[in-house]
């Protein structure tokens, strides 16, 4: 026997999900309110003509009419589920009995009283089969019927029923039931039936039933009686409804959220090469966008009830939804739900799913409202860290660096005769004793040090500027430690006509061609499942370095190079420090630890490829007017401190176990006078 036929519910109590028809109806039995006809309706399969039953049977118990049948009586025995059924109870549909004949004669065996039961009771099914004649034809006699006749309509179409016959009923609307109350039901009947079934099958078979319970019982049937060992799996069930796997699914939402076209594809492939129709896959891919706005909305969702999920699939949402905007997955949910519409009796509907997903990555390409909230929120997100001057646009653009202007000098004949002295931060201050800076403080050096800029073209020479005396030369900035200084070149001549020699910019080397993604060993993770577990992988690293770990706050994966991890930050200044070896050592345990792989570590500055943003096109404007890069926000200039706070501690302690003999300051300050300035003492 089936199951929705072995679990049909017997009374109201047995009901699941409808206590807002059943109580009032208990109530009015209890009461002994009894009115002459209801109109029971709501969706296919949700307990209304077995509500029905019921009520027939509660009214005709001989202890009744009462909530609770006796279920010993004839009556009760009768209209059991299952049962023979009895002669004062009449069923009939309407889809094959609705016409005028029919009903005329309804009514004329309406007039004769019950045989052995309190009340004759007439249901309906499909109610809204019944033409108007028909209507026409019952409706005298359900405005006045008999002391002992009740009328039952059950309907999925309530509209459909003649007005004058519906406002002459009382309305029960049902309803389709919620997962959570869904759930406790095919629980308790698995456990009856003794048969295992695992957690994830649940949500398949709800979903598949659609809140209906005997659809839903119907698609456990199956499930059940081909299941092996007595066990319905995971498996199985998703081949059998056709449902997607979530891993394909949670596959394309990680691809969206780092905005990897190359893994999206790849799912997508994936589930063609599965067998899985596109379209199954589109809803169910919208079925996880709306799940995922839920959860940032109503973070409780899953106690709640709202949405349904195993542990660990509720835990995976959980992550997906903190990295993806609101904006941008109503965006996707639109999207996506339009592309549906056009799936429907598409000839290709795989060419109209990788459409919808290349929609899904471009916002750009569309003018709609949702596709520019989207991009106000990614310029939103980005703003709160900091906007590199590859992607910025207009909301950041960098101002051009002033020109440099190139004054000639009078070299005294001592200084042109003494060799430069490098400038160091201790002869700056005039003390012997070292004193430290941080680099975040130096200025910015000039473009030849700064490797990850290129090479702009040379700047016209600008006509001198004659200075009437000589004033006191600036303090010198301290030499970064990253660039080594280089030497100063000695004073050429002057030209025969008094122009100063213009500078010779150095040669700009070409750029190395990039090389092209090596593909990845079999059983080693690829870029995008590195950034799935990235998060993980910044918690290994905070566990050996806080300040390392707030260096790679918004350090992104841009790709995997043979065995070499490559990661993209828009800061210059920490891009270095991560590329530096100690901290690039600490990144790689990290990600031995997390992924089980041994990798080297390498951060290029930008967030764009590399080559791509940065050389200026040809023609652009000289090297002076050049934008400058993207200077760090006050959080990554924080991280930066409390790094370089650490190098002067351990750089302090270093320098205590040396002993450095301490001059004179006045002996120094002359020093400096003698060989910066060309002073010589008054008494010489």
């Amino acid at each position: 026997m089936a199951l929705y036929r072995k679990y049909r519910p017997a009374s109201f109590a047995e009901v699941v999900g409808q206590e807002h028809v059943t109580e009032p109806l208990c109530n009015a039995l209890e009461s002994g309110r009894i009115n002459h006809a209801y109109l029971f309706s709501g969706p296919r399969g949700c307990g209304k003509t077995s509500s029905a039953r019921i009520l027939a049977r509660s009214l005709n118990c001989e202890q009744g009419p009462t909530a609770n049948p006796c279920g010993e009586c004839h009556s009760c025995v009768a209209l059991a589920p299952n049962g023979p059924g009895n002669i004062d109870v009449v069923e009939l549909d309407a889809a094959s009995h609705g016409g005028v004949d029919d009903t005329r004669e309804l009514r004329d065996r309406a007039f004769y009283a019950p045989a052995q039961s309190r009340y004759r009771i007439f249901i309906i099914d499909e109610a809204h089969m019944v033409t108007n004649a028909g209507f026409n034809a019952l409706l005298k006699i359900v405005e006045e019927p008999p002391e002992h006749l009740i009328f039952v309509f059950a309907t999925t179409e309530p509209e459909k029923v003649l007005p004058t016959i519906r406002s002459r009923t009382h309305h029960y609307p049902f309803r389709l039931l919620p997962p959570k109350t869904m759930r406790g039901l095919l629980e308790k009947i698995c456990a009856q039936e003794d048969v295992g079934v695992d957690d994830a099958v649940y949500p398949l078979v709800i979903r598949a039933g659609g809140g209906s319970p005997r659809d839903t019982l119907s698609v456990l049937d199956q499930l059940l009686a081909g299941a092996e060992q007595n066990r319905v799996v995971y498996q199985r069930a998703l081949s059998l409804l056709g449902a997607t796997d979530l891993a394909l699914i949670d596959r394309a939402v990680d691809a969206l959220a780092a905005g990897d076209g190359a893994a999206l594809f790849g799912a997508v492939e994936s589930v063609i090469d599965a067998g899985h129709d596109p379209r199954r896959f589109g809803t169910d891919l919208l079925e996880r966008f709306r799940d995922l706005i839920v959860l940032q909305i109503v973070p409780d969702a899953a106690t709640r009830g709202v949405v349904d999920a195993p542990d660990d699939v509720m835990e995976r949402m959980r992550d997906q939804a903190a990295q993806i905007g609101t904006a941008t997955l109503t965006r996707y949910a639109e999207v996506m739900h339009a592309g549906l519409g056009e799936m429907r009796g598409a000839t290709a509907p795989r060419l109209l799913l990788e459409v919808v997903c290349a929609r899904l990555l471009l916002p750009s390409a569309s003018d709609t409202e949702a596709a520019l909230l989207q991009r106000i929120e990614r310029i939103e997100t980005r703003m709160n860290v900091s906007i590199p001057a590859s992607e910025g646009g207009v909301a950041a653009a960098p101002r051009p660096a002033p020109a440099a202007v190139v004054t000639p000098v009078s070299v005294p004949e001592s200084l042109a005769e003494a060799p430069p002295a490098p400038s160091t931060p201790a002869a700056d201050a005039g003390l012997g004793a070292p004193r430290f800076m941080r680099r975040s403080q130096a200025p910015q050096s000039v473009p030849a040090a700064a490797p990850e800029s290129a090479p702009a073209p040379p700047a016209p020479p600008a006509p001198p500027v004659s200075r009437p005396e000589p004033r006191p030369a600036p303090e010198p900035a301290p030499v970064q430690r990253e660039t080594s200084p280089e030497p100063v070149a000695p004073p050429a001549a002057q030209s025969p006509a008094g122009q100063p020699p213009a500078v010779e910019p150095a040669a700009p080397a070409p750029p190395a061609p990039p090389a092209p993604p090596a593909a990845v060993t079999p059983g080693e993770p690829d870029a995008a499942a590195v950034r799935a577990m990235w998060t993980t992988v910044r918690e290994k690293v905070r566990a050996r370095s806080r300040s390392l770990e707030a260096m790679l706050m918004e350090a992104t994966v841009r790709g995997i190079e043979a065995d070499t991890l490559v990661l993209a930050h828009p800061a210059p200044p920490l891009a270095r420090r991560l590329s530096e070896q100690h901290n690039a050592d600490v990144i790689r345990e990290a990600l031995k630890d997390a992924l089980g792989v041994n990798w080297r570590v390498r951060c290029d500055a930008g967030a764009a490829p590399a080559g791509a943003a940065g050389a200026p096109p040809a023609g652009a404007a000289p090297a002076a007017s050049a934008p400058r890069a993207a200077a760090p926000t006050p959080e990554q200039q924080a991280a930066v401190e409390r790094a370089e706070e650490e190098d002067m501690l351990a750089d302090a302690a270093n320098d205590r176990g040396t002993d450095v003999p301490r001059r004179d300051p006045e002996e120094v300050a002359l020093e400096l006078l003698k060989s910066e300035l060309g002073a010589r003492p008054i008494g010489e």
